[in-house]
């Protein structure tokens, strides 16, 4: 068979879900009436929505993995726009790699892992599982975060403040508007990404201290810490939707020891859901079992739930179900960004 070409391969872009469009409450109602992991995803809906219900609650949504890029894109700008979401902790590549690079007019694609992936390479396609992105346009992502970082005063920025101002330059100069990074800066909910330099933001600040070796910008991810810390002791009580684990999991959860590392006594994550895949033989699950995590004064156990599923079926029904339950329309807005001055 003749080698496809590369227009051939990146044919079909990805459509991201719209949660606005589900019956997510008919779906959850007859899932809790089922058993195993169907009726584990009802409880953990059901969960959700009694975040969105507590007035004293905030709701962080930690994000590890690859469904930004496997379609839930929109389901998470939905989330911030409709204020289901009040703080975000998550990898570099879901926010920048992902969000911010569809930002800029790419879009990721439709493929397949059955081929042959050093004829992807001479290609520069990039593979993720089932979906393909063009390298070259990964690149210009990179660029455009040097760029960013040029423009700015040369000091220390804590990833939340930088995320901050990629927010407002897609207010400027995005291609598509309304990515998750530029609705998250317009409705004051902060983004942490505690290993931004995992991700393409890496590249562009390599590139960007490459220029100015002695006086550049740089990612202070202590600052994170305290900053994520500060939420949680601006908040009553707290509720974590956490889709896949690793980092922005145990960053978010790790905020009521800090607290309690700086003598302020805060409660424990009220309510916890985690979506995940990992496996607990390893000893981690990805950052501990939730019920693990209670033991290093973490996380309640009367409101949580582990759900073991791949995270692009399970996402679209929790927040399907949050949203069209209606609870979010009462919510106080938290405005979080404003601790920090925006």
């Amino acid at each position: 068979m003749p080698k496809p070409t590369k227009k051939e391969l990146l044919a079909k872009p990805v459509e991201h879900i719209d949660i606005t469009k589900i019956d997510g409450k008919s779906l959850v109602d007859a899932y809790g009436k089922m058993s195993f992991s169907a009726r584990d995803l009802a409880r953990a809906a059901k969960i959700y929505d009694q975040m969105l219900s507590d007035p004293n609650c905030s709701v962080w949504l930690t994000l590890a993995g690859s469904t930004s890029a496997g379609g839930c894109m929109q389901a998470y700008v939905d989330m911030v726009k409709n204020n289901m979401i009040d703080a975000i902790v998550a990898t570099g590549a879901s926010v920048v790699d992902m969000d911010f690079f569809e930002a800029l007019g790419f879009k990721h694609y439709q493929g397949t892992p059955f081929i042959d992936d050093g004829m992807l390479r001479s290609l520069y396609i990039d593979r993720i599982y089932d979906t393909f992105i063009d390298e070259e346009e990964l690149q210009a992502c990179d660029q455009t975060i040097k760029k960013i970082a040029d423009g700015l005063q040369p000091r220390p920025y804590s990833s939340r403040e930088f995320i901050a101002k990629m927010g407002e330059w897609c207010v400027k100069h995005a291609k598509k508007k309304n990515s998750l990074v530029q609705t998250a800066f317009e409705h004051n909910v902060p983004i942490f990404c505690p290993a931004f330099s995992d991700s393409s933001a890496g590249f562009g600040l390599v590139l960007h201290q490459s220029k100015h070796p002695d006086v550049h910008v740089s990612i202070d991810s202590v600052a994170d810490f305290r900053e994520l810390t500060e939420i949680k002791m601006n908040s009553q009580d707290s509720g974590l939707l956490m889709i896949g684990g690793g980092v922005p999991k145990n960053f978010a959860q790790d905020t009521v020891v800090c607290a309690e590392v700086l003598g302020k006594e805060v409660p424990v994550h009220k309510y916890a859901v985690q979506v995940t895949v990992a496996d607990v033989r390893d000893g981690a699950c990805s950052s501990s079992t939730l019920k693990e995590a209670s033991s290093w004064g973490k996380v309640s156990t009367v409101h949580e739930q582990m759900v073991y599923a791949e995270a692009t079926l399970a996402l679209p029904v929790i927040a399907a179900y949050g949203y069209q339950m209606g609870n979010w329309k009462k919510r106080e807005k938290r405005n979080f960004s404003k601790l920090f001055g925006k």
